[in-house]
């Protein structure tokens, strides 16, 4: 019974990453070039540097995920929050690709034994699950801030990436309905 329930975490886990990334790049892909670098004030993060944290965070936490501390000492976090004028949209969205690949390679290779092992964070001990949750809601929040961003920029040329606003109810009529697992 445990290992059937490590096993749908595990799926459900991928699901929900790869959920997250979709809702990204759906929303990256309404941007234009130069919308990836604007901020909204000195104190926010523009769509590139949020794309770069994420990525040196995912490096960070899921290479050799099983076998090495979370925080790499090769990763400078700092650095994450900085882009040069150079940086171009194809250099972020690279970003973006790599770190997922990271992310989802490592998740894709986890077993359901391996759920309940402990691996570090900053010297701290998490499980899988909880390190892997950890990240789930991380990721879920930047990407969050990616998606307002873009719809705040492209305002009234938006695309919605879920159900429109307004159109619920009519949502509602066309999904059929299905029963509980």
């Amino acid at each position: 019974m445990a290992i059937d329930l490590a096993t749908h975490y595990l799926e459900e886990a991928g699901r929900q990453m790869r959920g997250h990334k979709r809702m990204g790049e759906g929303a990256m892909a309404q941007l234009r070039d130069d919308d990836f670098f604007l901020a909204l004030d000195p104190e926010s993060n523009s769509v590139a540097i949020l794309v770069k944290h994420l990525a040196g965070n995912m490096r960070s936490r899921f290479t050799d995920l099983l076998t090495t501390d979370g925080e790499k000492p090769d990763r400078f976090r700092d650095r994450e929050f900085e882009v040069s004028g150079a940086t171009t949209r194809a250099e972020v969205m690279r970003w973006w690709e790599e770190g997922w690949a990271c992310v989802l390679a490592a998740l894709d290779a986890l077993k359901p034994e391996d759920v309940m092992r402990t691996v570090t964070i900053r010297g701290e001990p998490h499980t899988v699950l909880q390190a892997t949750n950890r990240q789930i809601a991380h990721y879920a929040a930047h990407i969050g801030q990616i998606v307002f961003l873009a719809k705040h920029l492209r305002s009234s040329q938006w695309k919605t990436l879920t159900i429109p606003r307004g159109k619920s109810e009519e949502f509602k009529k066309v999904v059929p309905k299905t029963s509980k697992p």
